[in-house]
């Protein structure tokens, strides 16, 4: 399933909804429907960082999370398919962005309207 995320200040942001979970989690948000508000933006970015800060200095914790983890194919090498795998960070990104605009305009993100 995949989860849209609106705001006025940006483009939107479509994200699968196992990918999104994660990030909703750490927000206290449900992923079939919600609000982040300009209000909430500061304190969403925060932590939202502060966990890719953290998944950048484990990122052996960070693969465990990942439910589409990049699994070695046959003839592959295991540093490459290590590269394959997308990390937090890289997921988090555009939702972040978007909080980092929302925040500076006073606007609000939505989904699942």
């Amino acid at each position: 399933m995949l989860i849209t995320f609106k705001s006025k200040s940006s483009p939107e942001v479509l994200m699968f909804q196992e990918h999104a979970q994660r990030i909703l989690d750490l927000l206290h948000k449900s992923p079939t429907r919600g609000v982040i508000t300009a209000a909430e933006a500061a304190e969403a970015l925060s932590v939202l960082e502060q966990e890719v800060a953290a998944t950048r200095q484990h990122p052996e914790d960070d693969v465990e999370h990942d439910a589409h983890a990049h699994e070695k194919e046959e003839g592959e090498s295991t540093e490459h398919a290590l590269m394959q795998r997308v990390g937090f960070a890289a997921r988090a990104f555009p939702l972040l962005e978007m909080l980092k605009t929302a925040k500076q305009e006073g606007e609000s993100i939505i989904w699942g309207i």
